[in-house]
């Protein structure tokens, strides 16, 4: 049987009885709780979840149960995997995260302390690479990339704080520097600062370039940004994915940016756009590695702002990518503005420019001017409907006051909605009542398409019951509900595990709750707690979101013990019945559904 401390192949060498004790002490309220802002309701605590943007609390917390679950993304867990979410750690780097927090030693095995070493060796890598490049910026080998600073008007005092540097154009300056320092070449690989080519040699992957390292809230540096010094392309160049380095879950800036005492966080595209930024006094700018806004990155951003001002150059890929990160940051905990950034009349020409572009030629309080004025997101919005319509035309009028409809139908507040409908019918130039019967008309709309969805659902119970995750799909519906009422009973009362007739995990239909039945009994057996929380190791998140929604759904304490010999007497039948090659009844109905729905023809009761 899998052991507590194996996951996936990749072997964990924590002694058990230290896992336990840890969890023991790492009480999942005070942990959660230096993140989330908890409110008790009953006997759970619920917050707004950390995982992804909501304006209501659905993240609740079982201090019972040492679990958490978020009934909007559906994530739960343990502690551990709490850490593991929220920080970005490796299952290993997470318990090592939690046992500092506790003041508990960590035993370590070799394989796991090389592990550890890995990846701290790829840090300070990083860290003398970029060490490297910023002495190399102050000597004169340096000079072209202190050129290109100074027609960029970029500060010296400003270069420090962010730690730029210069690479050389040379094949291998850095290749030499740090295996001189001690460092592999195949360290290097990994952490993308060489590269090889055909034959096998290898060669600095940032050549003649300003060096911009990318540093995580914790001091780190994880990756590097760059910029040619000429036309020739790529014009930026940014690390590639390592092991200590995921774009999607890191902002350039964040780190100095977390410090502001401005009230928002203002999002940009390019890293030289902080960079402008931050000198000219706006210390609150970040931005996205190359990469849309995402949902790991609002996370990290909720931990510092409530309030976010996009800031994207005003070309079509800078408006595309505006429109992507308000339905992202929909309805969730944040204010959102838009700051649209106008065009620059060059040589009789209107030009797009970026953030760096608008402090150089209108300076910092045109800035702060554009800042404390910018749109919020529906206003950003409706004007990118309006722009595409000619509303001097009664045709366009009436495409537009559709389109506009629509989109002011999914605002849920009804203040909102009466407020943009009125500026939606002055643009259109119509009457306030006839444009509020349009986007009555849409909004109801939109709720009947809701409710058909619904009752689509109510229809099907079969497919209510299954998991959403295709891989933990139930092959035997009645017995996997019984498996699931087996977990959440064991989990709740440990003294059910003395009463149990004997059921083994390969009477389980599904592997999944088979093998975590497994895992449990073996806890108890070996006279440790059998709780949700310790199978972190053992288990995936996707795996462990599963389990956390089956337990933390109620199971009544009265005659557990005979629910538990009812729930074990389906999984005996049900298993017995597969053996004899029966099919389960309820899939048998499912299929037999939609085959009907597939003939296209109204059914009439």
């Amino acid at each position: 049987m899998a052991k507590l401390t194996e996951r996936r192949g990749h072997s964990m060498a924590f002694p058990q009885n230290f896992l336990d004790e840890l969890i023991a002490r790492s009480d999942i309220v005070d942990v959660v709780g230096s993140y989330v802002q908890l409110t008790r309701k009953g006997s759970n605590l619920f917050g707004l979840c950390p995982f992804h943007s909501e304006k209501t609390g659905s993240f609740s917390v079982s201090p019972d149960k040492q679990i958490y679950y978020c009934f909007g993304c559906k994530k739960g867990g343990g502690v551990v995997n709490f850490i593991m979410e929220e920080e970005n750690l490796t299952f290993p780097d997470a318990v090592r995260f939690l046992a500092k927090r506790a003041g508990m030693e960590v035993p370590e095995e070799e394989g796991d302390r090389e592990a550890g070493r890995r990846r701290q060796r790829l840090l300070d890598l990083n860290r003398d690479a970029a060490r490297f490049y910023y002495q190399l910026l102050q000597q004169p080998e340096g000079r072209a990339v202190q050129d290109y600073l100074d027609r960029r008007q970029i500060k010296k005092s400003t270069a420090v704080k962010f730690g730029m540097g210069a690479s050389l154009d040379s094949w291998d300056t850095l290749l030499t520097a740090m295996t001189k320092k001690g460092y592999t070449k195949a360290e290097l690989l990994e952490a993308g600062l060489v590269v090889q080519n055909k034959n096998g040699g290898l060669y600095d992957k940032f050549r003649n370039r300003l060096m911009l390292p990318v540093i995580d809230t914790r001091g780190d540096v994880v990756a590097f940004g760059s910029r040619v010094l000429d036309k020739s392309e790529p014009k930026y160049m940014n690390s590639s994915e390592t092991p200590v380095y995921s774009k999607r879950r890191v902002l350039y800036g964040l780190n100095l940016a977390k410090k502001t005492k401005r009230p928002n966080i203002i999002l940009c595209e390019g890293n030289l756009d902080i960079v402008t930024l931050h000198q000219a006094g706006f210390d609150n700018a970040v931005a996205s590695m190359g990469t849309a806004l995402t949902v790991e990155q609002t996370r990290l951003l909720s931990r510092f702002t409530k309030e976010l001002v996009l800031c994207y150059d005003n070309d079509n890929a800078g408006k595309i990518a505006t429109e992507r990160a308000l339905q992202l940051l929909n309805n969730s905990e944040f204010t959102v503005r838009v700051l649209q950034l106008p065009r620059r009349l060059v040589d009789g020409e209107y030009v797009k420019q970026d953030a760096d572009d608008f402090i150089k030629f209108q300076g910092p309080d045109a800035f702060e001017r554009l800042l404390s004025g910018s749109e919020n997101g529906i206003e950003f919005r409706m004007a990118q409907v309006a722009g595409k319509y000619d509303l001097a035309d009664d045709q366009a009028r009436v495409a537009y006051c559709e389109e506009v409809s629509d989109l002011l139908a999914g605002l849920s507040s009804a203040v909102e909605r009466e407020i943009y409908t009125a500026h939606a019918a002055e643009a259109a130039k119509i009457t306030p009542e006839a444009m509020k019967l349009e986007v009555q008309r849409a909004f109801k709309r939109r709720l009947a398409h809701e409710k058909r969805a619904e009752l689509r659902r109510d229809l099907n119970p079969a497919a209510q019951m299954q998991p959403k995750e295709r891989s933990f799909r139930y092959d035997n519906l009645r017995s996997a509900r019984a498996e699931e009422g087996v977990l959440r009973l064991l989990t709740m009362d440990e003294s059910l595990f003395g009463i149990q007739p004997p059921l083994r995990s390969d009477q389980f239909s599904s592997p999944l709750l088979g093998k975590v039945f497994g895992l449990l009994w073996q806890a108890h057996e070996e006279g440790r707690q059998p709780s949700v929380a310790a199978l972190a190791g053992a288990l995936d998140q996707e795996e462990m979101n599963h389990i956390t929604a089956i337990c933390q759904q109620p199971e009544s304490p009265q005659n557990a013990r005979q629910a538990l010999a009812d729930y074990i007497r389906i999984i005996q039948t049900e298993a017995e019945k597969r053996a004899g090659g029966t099919v389960d009844p309820l899939l048998a109905a499912t299929e037999k559904y939609k085959n009907k729905k597939g003939t296209g023809g109204k059914q009439h009761g």
